[in-house]
This record gives structure tokens, C-alpha cells and sequence, in this order.
């Protein structure tokens, strides 16, 4: 009698005891990838570079008959190369700007002496030695340089993600498993799709800029193509980032509107109109689990993590998919059931 109440009281609970071991190993897994940050970001960044890499060696193979060693070689150059021309772009576009720092520091001066003279014509009392004074403190160098740094940061560790890809390609054998099959053809579709919309945003971008003369425009374009990569957030943030250092080498003229909204068009028909129309719904992701993952990720590995968070979280969606216990889960971060 005993032994049944026993078992009635751990059919009872458990449901209970199944949330609570998920509490408990996302806990642990969340602290064991903040902890090995240093080794599994790369690790994670050579994968989706190489889930990339054979799709498209499989596309030369069949177009051009290349062989699949040549076609990852051939990968493996341009990515190095992407990394080298990035950071040559990245360093001379900050030289050139730190060259032209007191130039941009009287601009900055008359740009406030035309506001104060606004501000008083409108019947507002403004502080000028105030304003000047917070107008000094303002670390527009020390910004450009540690946003600079920020991006070199990002290149920090290419080696170790082409030593990852190398000894990829090197042990690389067909897979016959279906579900590894299916999360290289999702996850590579996404990434490649992402690729191309974010080059030609990027360039489209780099264009603009160039035209109306700005300093950093290589930059500015190098992140445009990263925070591509961030659903929504990115794009927005990618459009106004140029816009303080147009107002410093024009002031608020015609240069910084037809900047925001050139940049603003771009990004509406790069990102709404041709990504949408070729990914459609293939990630098959709830919005609010695209703001969740886009946080979480940010927070367990940065701005590297912000960029990725879609793919780990397809890739997570897909592994809950397979077991019965989870996959009402999977099926609320797709967004075709509610978790009671």
C-alpha cells in the first residue's frame, strides 16, 4: 500500500521534478558557457563558418566541379582575407579621423554657439559657459578609439577560428544523421541569406557615406554588416551611428537628413523587403523569443553573442523538437502552441 501511494506521489510531482531538473541544467549550462566564453565563441563561430563553407563547397562541386578540399581552401582564403581588409579599413578610417580631431573640435564649438543662438532666439535661457564646459568633457576621440577597439576586439580571435576551421575541414565526413542534415541545411540557408543581405546593405551603406564625403565610412560600413546580424535592434542602431560625426563635419545641414534617410530607405528595403521575401518564415521563431535570445546571448557573450543568437536558438528550438517532453516548449518558441 505504501509502495503505491509512492508511486501515485512521483506521478503526481512529476512534473514538478522535470521543471525543475530544466532549471537547474540551463543554470548549470548557462554558467558552464559563460566560464568557457574564451574557447566556445570561437569554437561556435567556426562552426557556423563551416556549416557555411560546405554549403557552398557543395555549390561549386556541382556548378563549376571543383573539388570539395579546393572549394573549402579557396573559403578558408577569403575569410582570412575578409579579416585582413576589414582591419586595414577599420585602422586607417580612425587615423583619419583622430587626424582631423581639431577640426572637428571647433565644429563642434560653432555647432553649439548656432544652438545657444537657437535656444535664445526661441525665448529659451541657455548657460553657454556650461554647455561649453559639458561640450569639453565629451570624449568624441576616446568613443571613436574604444569603439574602434571594440570592433579589432571581434577580429581578436580569427586565428583561433581558423585553426577551429582548418581542423574542421580537415576531419570533415558525411554525416548520415537526418537531424544533423537538417540543422546544417536551416541553420546554413539563414547564415548565408543573412550574409548576402547584410554585404549588400553594407555597401550600399559604404556608398552613401562615401558620396557625402564621411569619415569612417569603411567603418561604418564594416558595422553595418555585423549588426545586420541583430534582429531589428541592429539595423536601428546601425542608422544613427553615423549621424554624430556627419553633424560634426557639417553641423545640422542638409548632409545629416539626407544621410538618415538614405541609410533609413536602405535598411527598410534590405531588411523588410528582400530578406523577408527570402527567408520568409524558414527560422520559424516567436518575435518575443527573437528579444529573449537576443538578450540572453548578449549577456552570456556580448556583442559576439547578440550576433549569433538566432541561429543558437533555431539550433536549441530543433534539439526541444526531439524529445516529447520538451517539445511543447520548442513549439512555443515557434510560436504554434502556448505552454499552458
Amino acid at each position: 500500500m505504501q509502495n503505491i501511494n509512492s508511486k501515485s506521489l512521483l506521478e503526481k510531482y512529476a512534473p514538478v521534478n522535470n521543471i525543475c531538473l530544466m532549471i537547474l541544467a540551463a543554470t548549470a549550462v548557462t554558467a558552464m558557457l559563460v566560464y568557457a566564453k574564451v574557447v566556445l565563441l570561437p569554437f561556435m563561430l567556426a562552426v557556423f563558418i563551416s556549416m557555411v563553407s560546405k554549403t557552398i563547397a557543395n555549390w561549386l562541386n556541382k556548378k563549376f566541379k571543383l573539388s570539395k578540399a579546393i572549394s573549402l581552401a579557396v573559403i578558408l582564403f577569403l575569410f582570412i582575407g575578409f579579416l585582413f581588409l576589414s582591419v586595414l579599413f577599420i585602422s586607417s578610417s580612425i587615423e583619419s579621423f583622430i587626424r582631423s580631431a581639431d577640426i572637428y573640435s571647433q565644429k563642434l564649438t560653432s555647432a553649439l554657439d548656432w544652438l545657444i543662438g537657437t535656444l535664445q532666439k526661441m525665448g529659451v535661457k541657455a548657460d553657454e559657459a556650461l554647455l561649453m564646459e559639458y561640450a569639453r568633457e565629451i570624449p568624441v576621440m576616446n568613443m571613436i578609439q574604444k569603439m574602434g577597439s571594440n570592433i579589432f576586439s571581434l577580429f581578436t580571435n580569427a586565428f583561433l577560428v581558423a585553426l577551429f576551421l582548418v581542423f574542421m575541414f580537415m576531419g570533415r565526413q558525411q554525416t548520415s544523421s537526418p537531424f544533423i542534415v537538417s540543422v546544417e541545411r536551416n541553420i546554413s540557408f539563414y547564415l548565408i541569406v543573412k550574409i548576402a543581405v547584410s554585404i549588400m546593405a553594407a555597401f550600399c551603406v559604404w556608398i552613401v557615406l562615401s558620396l557625402l564625403k564621411t569619415e569612417l565610412a569603411s567603418m561604418f560600413a564594416l558595422l553595418t554588416f555585423l549588426l545586420n546580424f541583430i534582429p531589428n535592434i541592429g539595423p536601428s542602431i546601425a542608422t544613427v551611428l553615423p549621424l554624430p560625426v556627419l553633424f560634426l563635419q557639417y553641423g545640422f545641414d542638409w548632409h545629416l537628413i539626407l544621410a538618415l534617410i538614405l541609410v533609413t530607405a536602405v535598411h527598410f528595403i534590405v531588411g523588410n523587403v528582400l530578406e523577408t521575401k527570402w527567408l520568409g518564415k524558414s527560422m520559424d521563431l516567436n518575435p518575443l523569443v527573437v528579444v529573449g535570445s537576443l538578450i540572453f546571448w548578449a549577456l552570456v557573450w556580448g556583442i559576439m553573442g547578440a550576433l549569433l543568437a538566432v541561429p543558437l536558438t533555431v539550433i536549441l528550438k530543433m534539439i526541444l523538437e526531439k524529445s516529447e517532453n520538451t517539445k511543447p516548449l520548442a513549439d512555443f518558441m515557434s510560436g504554434t502552441k502556448k505552454v499552458k
